[in-house]
This record gives C-alpha cells, structure tokens and sequence, in this order.
C-alpha cells in the first residue's frame, strides 16, 4: 500500500472503533464476558493453527538474527498458549468496573452527584515481539468496555494476524461489533505515525516496546500516552537477608525470563555480608551462564575466586540488558542502595531481602518505583501475578496509572448529577 492508502486505512479503522466503544460502552458484564469464555475456547481449539503460524514468525526471526531473549518473547508454546487463555477466563470472572461509583456527594441544595466509572473509549495499542500482547490487551480493553485498535510489529505479524481473526470471531458469536478489536494490518511504519494523529478518534495511546519506540510514540503523538520506559530493576541484599532465600530471589529475579521487563538488572550487596554472601550467589549465576559486571569492590571479591567477571562501565547500571547479564555493585548500606535505586533505576520494581522490618521499611518508603517489594522476585511484577488476569501494560509515569495497568486503570469517570429542579 502506498501512503495515501494507508492513511486512509487507519483512519477508516479508527473510525469504526470510535463508533464501536459507543456501542460497547453499554454492553452488558455478561455480554462482554460471553465473548471472552468464546475466546478462550477458541484459543484451545485453534492451537494448532496458532503454532503454526507463531513457527513463522520463529522461521523469520532466526532468519533476521534475532537473539535468544527476542525469540523467546516472540515464543507461544503450548503452556503458555494454555496460560494465555486461562488469564482470558481469568479476565472475564474479574468484577467490571464499568458504572462503578468512586464517590458519593450530596450538596445543601439537595443535587446528588455521583462518580463513575467509564471506559476510555478507544485505546490504541502499539506494541513488538510479544504477540500474547495482542490477547492481553483485546480482552482488558473489551472487559473495561473500551475499543481497542492495535498496532503489532513485523516480528510476530503472523501470530498476531490469527490471534486477531479468533478475538473478531468471538466478538461476531458473541453479539458484539468486531470492529471492537482491531489489528492494523501492515508493518509499514507509516501506519505508526498515521495513527498517532487520529486524535478525533483514539482517546489513549499505550505502547509497549524499546526504548526508542516509546520515545518516538511520546515524542509524535496528538494523543495522550502511558509510558512504559525501561525496566531497570534491581535487587539488594541487605546485611541481615537470609543467604539461602537472597540466593534464590536473585537468581529467579535475573534467570526465570531474562529477556522480560520485571527481570533484575543490577544485584546490590551490602558491604558487610559481601565476602561471604557474593561468592555463593555469583556462583550460582555463573551456572545459570550470567555473564557479570561487577564494581570495583566487587572484583576484589571475587578476584579470589575462579568466577568469571568483567569490570563495569559507567553505563551498566541504567542498562536494560534483557538477556543474561547483570550488574553487581557493593553497597555501604542501606541508604546508599536506595539512592542508587533512585539515581540509576527505571521506576519499574526493585526488591529488598532483609530479615530487618525498620529496614525493608525504610527500602519500601525509600524507593520510587511502581512495585517495591521486601523478600520477593521482582518478576512478581505482572497483572496475572497480581490477580488482574492479565495486564494492558506496566506504566512508569504517574498520570494517570502505574505499574500493572488492569480494568480499573483502563477507565476514566464522568460525574452524573440528579436533582429535582434546582437552578442558579
């Protein structure tokens, strides 16, 4: 397609979106949850179709000379497509937000003003690589009654074009618009930047990608954005953890799925259990092949042992690896790792393990990050984890919505006011 046609493809796409949240705004809890229980079944009746065109997308990526991490988020297998539909069961036995009320305000003159909740409206989604995504925000969207046009990239064009066709049969079953969902389809990069002007029609832009595309997204959009920027997270060792669980929260922190945003990216130690402590759990990620950059306290450390190390360059510690590389620093307490938290980190998740309650205190207040935890991995950070079903997104900004973005954070609320006549 040339320019021109696809301008006028997205904003015809656009359109029919707008029209459809109208629609789906109203759209009974039980309409919307007949929709999701069809999907889901369909996901298990379409596995095979799924595998085969995911393989595709595998075939491609190994062609371009995607890494392992970048292939593994691209990867659907059978568990994870397993997964994929429980959290859309999930979604559909979560309580709907929609027409919720916040807050009740009955003035002197007798005006009754509620707020509620309501849909967004449309929700634009632009995303790459990790084609569960198009899932994930389809059903939260439509759940939330909002209508949602997607935006995937070139990586898992395949995998994202049948999981859109099965969420457009759901919705047709189900007595809903299929213009609800709605997948761009091209990877012509104009189709970005055409769809970043549809103001009149998108309410809200969500990308979920690098770097430089949320930056791009941010910097060219006439839509508001929720951010989700790096996930430089870290855990720190602080000097009363127990050795055994500070080994096992760094490790599934780092090892579990490097190549994900809630991974750690930089383990801190406090100065006075690193002697001891850092050999045992660098040895472990040595065995797990976590290649390891490490300060200068650190080196000296484990210059006594035959783990491999490399010395850190000023960039580690706000680098996002997403595969198996961590940085390791030696902290002189508690309030130095917290500052380093603060300076280095994304505002993403950080971890304590500390058998200290003043302390993980002190670390929880401390650290500005959406998720902070004390005694648990950081890969905790995610909307199945944290009961949502699934999530849209994992937002770093502060406006209006941060860490795991579910239902409740995909509405706005509008005030509805009841009287019997009052006048000014």
């Amino acid at each position: 397609m040339n320019h021109g046609e696809i301008e006028q493809l997205v904003e015809t796409m656009a359109k029919k979106a707008r029209t459809a949240s109208l629609r789906l705004a109203q759209a009974s809890t039980n309409e919307k949850n007949q929709v999701l229980l069809g999907l889901a079944d369909l996901l298990e009746e379409s596995s095979d179709a799924i595998l085969a065109e995911n393989e595709k997308d595998l075939a491609d990526g190994r062609k371009n000379g995607l890494n392992d991490a970048m292939l593994d988020r691209l990867l659907i297998t059978p568990e994870r497509l397993k997964q994929i539909a429980l959290s859309v069961r999930q979604v559909s036995e979560l309580d709907d937000p929609v027409g919720e009320t916040i807050e009740t305000i009955t003035r002197p003159n007798g005006l009754e003003i509620r707020k509620i909740r309501v849909p967004i409206g449309v929700i634009g989604i632009i995303y790459e690589s990790r084609p569960n995504v198009t899932i994930d925000c389809a059903v939260l969207c439509l759940k939330s009654g909002n209508a949602s046009l997607l935006r995937g990239g070139r990586e898992a064009f395949h995998t994202n074009t049948i999981f859109a066709s099965l969420i457009s049969r759901a919705l047709e079953e189900g007595g809903l618009s299929p213009d609800a969902v709605q997948l761009i389809p091209t990877t012509d990069r104009y189709a970005l930047n055409c769809m970043l002007k549809q103001d009149a029609n998108i309410h809200c832009i969500i990308p979920r990608g690098g770097a430089g595309l949320i930056r791009f997204v941010a910097e060219n959009s006439l839509i508001p954005v929720i951010k989700h920027f790096e996930g430089v997270c870290h855990v720190y060792i602080d000097e009363n953890a127990d050795a055994k669980m500070a080994n096992e929260i760094t490790i599934n922190s780092k090892c579990q799925r490097p190549g994900v945003c809630n991974a750690a990216e930089t383990l801190l130690i406090h100065e006075t259990i690193a002697t001891d402590l850092l050999p045992q759990i660098a040895q472990s990620l040595a065995e797990q092949e976590v290649e390891l950059r490490v300060d200068e306290k650190a080196a000296a450390i484990l210059g006594k042992t035959e783990i491999p190390f490399q010395p850190a360059k000023p960039g580690d510690w706000t680098e996002e690896y997403l595969a198996p590389i961590l940085a390791i620093k030696v902290a002189p307490s508690l309030e130095a790792a917290i500052d380093h938290i603060n300076a280095h980190g994304s505002g993403h998740s950080d971890a304590i393990v500390t058998a200290d309650e003043t302390a993980a205190q002190k670390f929880l207040s401390g650290v500005d990050s959406a998720a902070v935890y004390w005694n648990a991995s950081t890969r905790f950070t995610d909307g199945f984890q944290f009961g949502m079903g699934a999530e849209i997104g994992i937002s770093t900004d502060r406006l209006h919505a941060r860490g795991p973005m579910g239902l409740k954070e995909l509405c706005s609320y509008k005030f509805t006011v009841t009287g019997n006549g009052q006048i000014i």
